[in-house]
This record gives C-alpha cells, structure tokens and sequence, in this order.
C-alpha cells in the first residue's frame, strides 16, 4: 500500500543542518545551538502548580475548551493588547500549540486544488507546507493587498519569523480592507507579539486595524515564546465567529481538544505579566550582547525589531556559507534560504540559549 501524502510536502529544512551541526558540535567548548527557537529558561512556577493542581482531570476534555482558559485569553488581549469585545464564547478556541492549527487551517477549511492560499515572501514554514497538505498553491507574496487573482486565505507575520520585522497599522489596515474587499480570510500569525523591541507590534484585531469588527480575521496566539511553554502545547485562536464556529465543529469531529491540565496552564499563564517581563529582560540582555558581537565581527543585522531572532548577513558569504562560516566556531544557526528565496543571503540567529551558551558564542565571535 503506498502513501503519498509526505510527498506533497516540501522538504523538513532542519534536516539539512545535520553536517555543519555535526561540525559545530566538535567545538571544544561544545556547541551553541541557535538554530531553533526553542525557550530553554524554566516555566513559571505559578504555571506548573496551576498544571499539577489540575492533574486529576479523568473525563474528556472538550473541544471548546474550559470557560477559565478562554475568559483569561480575553482578558490578556484586552490588558497586553488593547484587542477589545471578544467573546470568549464565540470567537475564541484553545488550539493544540499554533503550529498544529496553522499546519491543519486550510485542510480543516476545506481549501484544496484550485485554491491558492498567499504566505509571506519570507515566512516560516509551515504556511507552506499546511498549504501543500490540502493541495492547494501557496504564492508568497510581499504584500497581500497588491496580489490580484482569487485567494482563500492570507497569512500575515508580525514579528515575523526569521526577519523580526513589526508590520505597520498602516499596513495592517490596507491588508483588512483588502481582505474585506475580495473575502478573503486573512490569518494573523502574532505568537511573538509580546517582543516587540525598537517598537510596538499591533494586532490585527486591534480596533484602529480592524476598525471593530472581525469579519475575515484571525488572529493566533502562542504560549511558547511568552511562557516557555513550547512543550506543554498551548494556544487560541481568535477573531471572526463565522469561522471559528468552522473551525470548532470540524474539530469536534477530530477529536482535536486541549487536555484540561494544559487549560489550566494556559489560565494561570494569561493571568499573569510579571513572568513575562522577566522573560523579556532575559531576551533583551542576549539580544544585545550578541547584536554587539556579531557586528563587530563584521555581520549586518537588519530589521529584528522584534521576536526572538537577529537576521544577519555577511558580505562575504551567502546563507549557507555563512552557515559554515559560524559552524567553524561551534555556532549553529539556521540559513535564511529555509524562509524562502528573499533569505538568500542571510542567516536567522536564535536568542534561545542559556545566557551561559549565548556568552560563549560572544566570546568566539570577538576572537
């Protein structure tokens, strides 16, 4: 019996890396690993007792999700964001970690051969991929709103994954009105929302953006950046009712829930900022010494105005050159040609590892 569906797919890019891993990891200092973004300070101890309190959790959870996880993601939009008028009944849906919803969204919508489904020219991904699961054409695209043709569905990025770069109001408002205009639903991806650096990033569903109303928006929110909770498998969607209503009941029939334990994770997590400035500071420190390091070592670092990446170029080397180029001092990190092909030239340096590990990656640099 042959399967064919891996073959739709395009190829897992991390698999790639493996030789100049290999290389980085004979270091004698060992290796420094910034090639994924994945959190490795600890979870918020108010988060594990709310996980383990919540423990005994013997019946089925339900897709919907618990009334507390939803309310507390209301009320963050509303403190952090300034995202108002969400019903928590309506229009939110607790998620098995935002990759696995943004992976499944145009299968799980009905999108298919013949639809094409706009990702962004420099994109994360999974948009793509998600896109060649239900056989639809992805088209990346530097502005959604200047594409002419039929769509089904649009991804925005903001802080955008690899580049950090924070996407204007401006052109936020176009992209709604254009979404409007062609309905078109167009998916805000803001997991990296709450690190915004040289600038605040806006959500889609803020009301200067969508102007009060959530018609053709979807906003998806992530607790593994802003709570170190990448392994626990947390997050919402949010926005217009018509389409989270879809989204729930095919669901339903997936059998796709949050467990309930998580529910309560996600709750005491929401609730809570002070965790979540101490993170920030954690950042902020390991974004600055190794901006510092890399410059001085002649790299040019553009955009990064948020998220959790530097996106560096060095005018000797393209991305996969300059791959190697740090593989020789143990440093791995991932070549912006895995983004796509405006990546050509530049690499994606993660600010997740241990300040001991981002130190020693400084002092290869300066030697």
């Amino acid at each position: 019996m042959i399967f064919e569906t891996s073959s739709r797919l395009p190829d897992f890019p991390w698999d790639k890396l493996a030789p100049y891993k290999q290389k980085a990891a004979g270091h004698p200092d060992g290796i420094v690993d910034l090639s994924v973004g994945s959190p490795v300070d600890p979870v918020p101890e108010l988060v594990k007792k709310a996980l383990a309190d919540a423990a005994d959790a013997p019946a089925y959870p339900t897709t919907l999700g618990t009334a507390s996880a939803r309310q507390a993601a209301v009320d963050w939009m509303d403190r952090r964001l300034g995202v108002t008028g969400v019903d928590p009944q309506r229009e939110v849906l607790p998620v098995i970690g935002t990759k696995e919803l943004i992976m499944m969204l145009p299968t799980l919508l009905g999108i298919g051969a013949g639809d094409t489904v706009l990702i962004p020219d420099l994109a994360y991904p999974t948009y793509e991929a998600g896109a060649a699961l239900a056989r639809a054409t992805s088209v990346p695209v530097a502005d959604p709103s200047a594409y002419e043709g039929a769509v089904r569905v649009a991804y925005l990025n903001s802080p955008r994954n690899p580049s950090g770069e924070i996407t204007p109001a401006a052109d936020l408002r176009r992209a709604v009105e254009w979404a409007r205009a062609n309905d078109v639903l167009l998916v805000s991806d803001e997991c990296y929302t709450e690190f915004g650096w040289d600038e605040k990033p806006v959500s889609v569903l803020h009301p200067d953006v969508s102007g009060g109303s959530f018609d053709n928006l979807l906003a998806v929110h992530s607790l593994s950046k802003r709570s170190n909770l990448a392994g626990y498998r947390g997050g919402f969607a949010t926005g217009d009712p018509t389409v989270v209503a879809e989204l729930l009941e095919v669901r339903k029939h997936a059998g796709l829930m949050v467990p309930s334990p998580i529910q309560a994770a996600m709750a005491a997590a929401f609730a809570d900022d002070v965790h979540v400035e101490e993170q920030r500071g954690r950042y902020l420190r390991r974004r600055a010494v190794l901006r510092d390091a890399l410059t001085s070592a002649g790299w040019e670092i553009t955009l990064s105005n948020g998220g959790l990446y530097l996106w560096a170029s060095h005018p000797s080397y393209d991305a996969y050159g300059s791959v190697a180029a740090l593989a020789d001092l143990g440093i791995l990190v991932a070549p912006g040609a895995f983004y796509g092909t405006a990546g050509q030239r530049h690499v994606r340096v993660a600010l997740t590892g241990t300040d001991e590990r981002i130190d020693a990656a400084v002092k290869r640099l300066e030697q």
